[in-house]
């Protein structure tokens, strides 16, 4: 229990240090701009997998570094060892691109705690480079110990993690949790939305993008899935997707598909009919 009442308290003490935002906004600039790119920001953020990629891709170097620590504690290969340390530094390449891509978004404490988070397994990972090298040279204790180490602040710097995945709720759907609605439900006269029009209406208690495109009606969650943006605020382009008007995120009308990240998760789609010159709405 003190254990974790010292966790909390810290990441307490961190979200409310406002001295770090100068360098979080200055990082998360640099990180805006090398994600510019439509194909770089999907391939980080998820987009073409469904879901954020960078919680996967953790698994890869704190797994490789883990197994490493076992083999030094035991004394097994020493050669075997290195590999590892070396896989997991591999790995924890594009493993912080994601991460960072993911956090360039975020705002106030869950941004302060994500650059800690940043800097922990930054500096986690010169350690084990430093390790393999005294490795590579013969020097195991010293590798050991620095993998050890290493491994202890990458730990640390997941709980951090964890914090803002599951406790903050950063990168969670934000319609994961928006009831399905099976009846028809009567949302306005149809005459009242017309050609390349948009509009927000409420189907029960969930909000919906209407547009009307090409003579044809589509209905998306008016809920950005990445943060929880108002789409119906956003622009919405000649291709026929709208764009978030929090972070850029792009989602085609007819189908709710990611066109570009941070969004990893496509939008809910509902069923559109006119009767009676009444618009009627239902989830797909």
């Amino acid at each position: 229990m003190r254990v974790k009442a010292a966790m909390q308290s810290l990441i307490r003490t961190i979200g409310k240090t406002k001295e770090l935002d100068p360098a979080a906004e200055k990082l998360s600039g640099w990180v805006d701009e090398a994600t510019r790119s439509p194909a770089v920001k999907n391939a980080l953020s998820g987009a073409w997998l469904g879901h954020q990629v960078h919680p996967m891709l953790t698994d890869l170097p704190i797994g490789a570094w883990g197994a490493a620590t076992v083999l030094d504690l035991t004394g097994a290969d020493p050669a075997a060892a290195r590999r590892l340390v070396g896989l997991g530094i591999l790995a924890s390449a594009p493993t912080a691109a994601a991460g960072a891509s993911d956090w360039s978004t975020t705002i106030g404490a869950a941004k302060r705690v994500g650059l800690v988070h940043a800097a922990a397994n930054a500096t986690a990972s010169v350690l084990q480079i430093t390790s393999w090298l005294l490795r590579r040279r013969g020097h195991h204790g010293a590798g050991k110990a620095l993998s050890l180490l290493g491994l202890g602040l990458t730990l640390g710097s997941s709980y951090l993690g964890g914090h803002l995945s599951f406790v903050r709720g950063t990168g969670v759907n934000h319609t994961a949790f928006q009831p399905a609605v099976r009846r028809w439900t009567d949302v306005g006269a149809d005459a009242d939305l017309a050609e390349g029009a948009r509009t927000r209406v409420m189907v029960g208690d969930v909000p919906v993008l209407l547009v009307r495109l090409d003579s044809r009606l589509h209905a998306i969650s008016a809920v950005c899935t990445h943060a929880g943006g108002p789409l119906d605020e956003g622009e919405l382009g000649a291709d026929g997707c709208i764009t978030c008007p929090w972070h850029g995120s792009r989602f085609r009308v007819d189908d709710g598909e990611v066109r570009r990240g941070p969004a990893s998760v496509p939008q809910p789609c509902w069923e559109a009919k006119v009767e009676d010159g009444r618009i009627l709405l239902r989830s797909a």
